[in-house]
């Protein structure tokens, strides 16, 4: 069982201030990530100073799961999931 490959343009916007943090990577054309799935981008590391925002065109390379790895990536999310059932939103101590 072979995981395949294949390269993809990719945008990638940056934001770095008081309002917002985060790094959103988006596939050209749409292209589904399934669990499992991998996507490394490639490209020296980015970096902007703080209080900007930039776009960035790259290539991706997207690496398809397995249906074995898919399976056990499904199951693993799973059990984790049930992990956040445990917590307890009640206000005052546990007896």
């Amino acid at each position: 069982m072979r995981r395949t490959r294949f390269d993809t343009p990719c945008v990638i916007s940056v934001e770095q201030s008081e309002e917002h943090f985060h790094a959103h990577v988006e596939l050209a054309g749409d292209v589904p990530i399934f669990p499992g799935d991998s996507v490394q981008v490639h490209g020296a590391p980015i970096q902007i100073p703080f209080g900007h925002s930039a776009t960035f065109e790259r290539s991706a390379t997207v690496t398809r799961a397995g249906p074995i790895e898919r399976t056990i990536t499904r199951l693993a999310a799973y059990f984790d999931l049930k992990e956040l059932y445990e917590v307890s939103f009640n206000p005052g101590r546990i007896k």
